[in-house]
């Protein structure tokens, strides 16, 4: 199936310092790609992949797994690390949750990690019964554009396969786990309101991960889908401003950036 217009995956060729960015659950490279831009103006290499079964439609997405996004990541932070001297991993909602086992699994392989609204649980009483409701409905309704801004909409499904909704929930458990092996420094934003995932998730992560050097900022006027809202401005600069304390030498073929 063709891709969705304006879904497609981004990449930059920048200096050493490189960032890989990690989308959400029936969401596209659309919702990260004004960061990932932002970022390539900077001097950073990029890269923001298009996870298997996402950015076409539900149906193709029914067919994959976390295993399939795990992969995908995790390929392609291979292949920034024999690019790039350094490399962070960000991610917004699920990709938060990806971000973070590519720390915990990777160790000194990644330099720091930026999550926003990074998702730790599916909740309700309905996630119990996915296991045995993914056999009888394939979907449920869609959980993209929570967003506060007025006119802007993000590129994802207006369904969910529960079948995928399943492997999610597998997947978060499993990261929950593996918390405790996340060292490297962490930014971590999240909104006040946000209609997909609670401050729970955040607060349950910032317990449970082993950073000492960790940065908590609330974004006040933004809803789920943060880097498209209100607030995209200040996780853009907040997010530069962390890479750059971390790697000094980012900027254009390794050129250190304002001292």
């Amino acid at each position: 199936m063709p891709v969705l217009p304006g879904a497609e995956p981004y990449r930059h060729e920048g200096g050493e310092v490189g960032v890989l960015l990690c989308h959400g659950f029936t969401g596209s490279p659309q919702s990260l790609r004004p960061w990932a831009q932002y970022l390539a103006e900077q001097g950073l290499t990029v890269s923001l992949p298009l996870l298997p079964g996402h950015g076409t439609r539900w149906e193709d997405m029914a067919l994959t797994g976390w295993q399939d996004w795990y992969a995908e990541v995790d390929r392609e932070l291979r292949a920034l690390r024999r690019r790039c001297a350094k490399v962070f991993v960000v991610g917004l909602s699920m990709g938060g949750a990806l971000a973070l086992r590519l720390a915990a699994k990777q160790g000194v392989g990644v330099e720091g990690v930026i999550v926003v609204n990074p998702a730790n649980k599916v909740h309700g009483l309905s996630a119990y019964a996915l296991p045995v409701a993914r056999h009888v409905v394939r979907t449920t309704k869609g959980i993209s554009s929570d967003i506060a801004k007025q006119d802007v909409l993000e590129k994802g499904y207006d369904r969910v396969p529960l079948h995928s909704a399943h492997s999610l929930r597998t997947f978060l458990r499993l990261v929950d786990g593996e918390l405790p092996q996340v060292t490297q420094p962490l930014l971590l934003l999240h909104s006040v309101q946000d209609h997909v995932v609670p401050p729970a998730d955040s607060a349950r992560i910032l317990g449970r991960v082993s950073s000492t050097d960790v940065t908590e900022i609330l974004l006040e006027q933004s809803y789920h889908v943060a880097t498209l809202d209100h607030d995209a401005d200040r996780i853009f600069e907040e997010s530069y401003a962390f890479i750059a304390r971390i790697a000094p030498s980012v900027g254009k073929e390794g050129t250190a950036v304002g001292g």
